[in-house]
């Protein structure tokens, strides 16, 4: 078989991002991401890519392999490792991230995780892999060179071309313009997330001299709030504390997971030992001397920086003199929520600052310059777009056309795309999609979620009807409750004219559709959707509750 290279999410949507190369003989996932819900997915906690697809080719599913610690990268790998035993490669502060979310399935230690550095090279079967650093928001983040018979493919992660990387190591340039020269690079599949913004991305430093300068000016305490992943921005934050004589609590327990193990493993450093004090001991210190890291950058219902502006947090309350950061970008579909915090933390007192109104936040994803620089340096064949919605794909896939990419191609999830010695072919589709994941429900299947949906627009009716086993004759009822269809105050005569359809429907039902309960619910239920589209016009979830006795 030739190279079939497969995406199973993350080209048409932020998240979910995994991609599948596969030679036929070895097979190689990389990242395994999950997507957070959007409005219409109620009661969704998250969404990750169906991998059943995997299944006909497990027995040579070789690797997955981990760009970066990122959730939308590494959210979906316990689900993943719950069906599949593969090896997991990833540097060191990505495997121990994943090692936090492994717990908490039951994972840790069953796991084959395989650290590796972010400039190395290994064999997987018949593919030859080799990584190369990138910056990003995160430390330990990479992309990576496929080498197979079929050509020589590049992935660039997430990344940017920082002049000034906090960790000092640059995004490989010169080594990807290196293996230009030497290599006819086949295809390059390129991070899409910030096509729509010309120039260049600002360096991550910019967001510590910012936070630097907010805590040496703010009269109190300052609560910032941000991805608890971010760990290169919670080091900045740290040192530009230490600058102004604060100490610094974490709140949230990501937030607390992650700097523990950042620091275990060596990716963070504190300025000195009194640093970081327990948040719980936040009255005992002058407003003057504190700093609070907290996670809920995004609204969520139940996060800490919410429960803070509620005034419900344990420990915490927003009060007059505290000034609130939220150094994240605001991510498409949370701009509801996170309004309604910004609101809640002004109205509890707050100074607030945010990425519309103060320069608290710069992008970790490669800007327009930026992405021409990567056409530029690697010159591929083809060109494939991943990492974001329609528009952003399409919009880079114009991009590499105005550099001159001989073939820049437009991909959506389950595109089969098979390479045959440098030549690149269309092969139909793959049975991809996504599941959702309810809470410790497990996944939920489309039909709950659009039953979830109904409720939520149209509301519910339930008709009570008791009758004779043997007759078939009404001994109670019928009896009609609802919800969310109709106020109390004016719902009498619409319930009454709702009894009488259905003692209609039952008087107009033949003896034998009596006796049949399924038969009788389903014709009440046609009935009462009739009239209340008809009434009201809304379409309300019909319950027929038949007792027999």
């Amino acid at each position: 078989m030739t190279l079939r290279i497969i995406p199973l999410g993350g080209l048409g949507e932020f998240g979910l991002n995994s991609l599948l190369f596969d030679d036929g003989e070895s097979a190689v996932l990389v990242d395994a991401g999950l997507m957070f819900p959007d409005d219409t997915m109620l009661g969704i906690d998250f969404v990750i890519p169906d991998f059943g697809f995997l299944r006909d080719l497990s027995h040579r599913l070789r690797a997955l392999l981990l760009t970066h610690g990122h959730e939308d990268h590494i959210g979906a790998v316990s689900f993943l490792l719950k069906e599949f035993d593969v090896p997991v490669y990833g540097t060191p502060l990505t495997l121990g991230l994943l090692r936090n979310r492994l717990a908490e399935h039951g994972l840790d230690g069953v796991a084959r995780l395989e650290p590796i550095e972010r400039s190395s090279r290994f064999r997987v079967g018949d593919l030859d892999v080799e990584t190369f650093p990138v910056c990003h928001s995160i430390p330990g983040g990479f992309g990576f060179i496929l080498r197979c018979r079929d050509g020589v493919f590049v992935h660039t992660g997430d990344f940017k071309i920082d002049a000034r990387p906090l960790d000092g190591v640059p995004t490989a340039t010169k080594r990807l313009a290196d293996v230009a020269a030497r290599e006819m690079v086949t295809a390059l599949f390129s991070d899409s997330t910030n096509v729509e913004r010309e120039g260049e991305s600002l360096p991550e430093a910019f967001v510590g001299e910012a936070l630097s300068e907010i805590f040496g000016g703010a009269p109190g305490r300052v609560i910032v709030a941000m991805f608890s992943s971010n760990i290169h921005r919670i080091q900045e934050a740290i040192n530009a504390a230490a600058r102004h004589g604060r100490r610094v609590a974490l709140c949230g327990k990501s937030m607390v997971g992650n700097v523990g193990t950042a620091l275990e493993l060596g990716y963070m450093k504190l300025p000195n030992p009194e640093i970081l004090f327990p948040v719980e001991d936040i009255e005992t210190l002058p407003g003057r001397q504190v700093a609070v890291l907290t996670t809920g950058s995004q609204g969520e219902p139940r996060s800490a920086l919410t429960l803070m502006a509620l005034g419900e947090h344990k420990f915490l309350r927003i009060r007059e003199g505290d000034t609130a950061v939220l150094s994240s970008k605001f991510i498409p579909g949370n701009e509801r929520a996170i309004a309604n915090v910004i609101n809640h933390l002004f109205l509890a007192g707050a100074d607030v600052r945010y990425e519309k109104i103060s320069e608290i936040h710069v992008s970790g994803h490669a800007s327009r310059e930026e992405l021409r620089s990567m056409v530029r340096l690697l010159r591929p064949e083809y060109f494939i777009p991943v990492h974001g919605e329609p528009r952003h794909l399409i919009m880079h896939k114009n991009l590499a056309r105005e550099m001159g990419v001989p073939r820049p191609e437009f991909v959506r999830n389950g595109d089969i795309l098979e390479f045959s010695e440098g030549v690149m072919t269309r092969a139909g589709k793959a049975p991809v999609g996504r599941l959702f994941v309810d809470g410790k429900g497990g996944e939920v299947e489309g039909l709950v979620l659009k039953d979830r949906y109904h409720l939520s627009n149209d509301g519910m009716v339930m008709v009570v009807l008791a009758i004779s086993q043997t007759t078939g004759e009404i001994l109670y009822g019928p009896d009609i409750v609802t919800r969310g269809v109709v106020s109390e105050n004016s719902s009498d005569t619409i319930m009454e004219d709702a009894r009488q359809t259905v003692l209609s429907t039952w008087e107009d039902a033949g003896l034998e559709a009596r006796k049949d309960p399924a038969e009788i619910k389903t014709d009440m239920r046609k009935a009462l959707r009739r009239f209340f589209n008809k009434r009201l016009d809304r379409r309300p979830m019909i319950i027929p509750v038949l007792l027999e006795l």
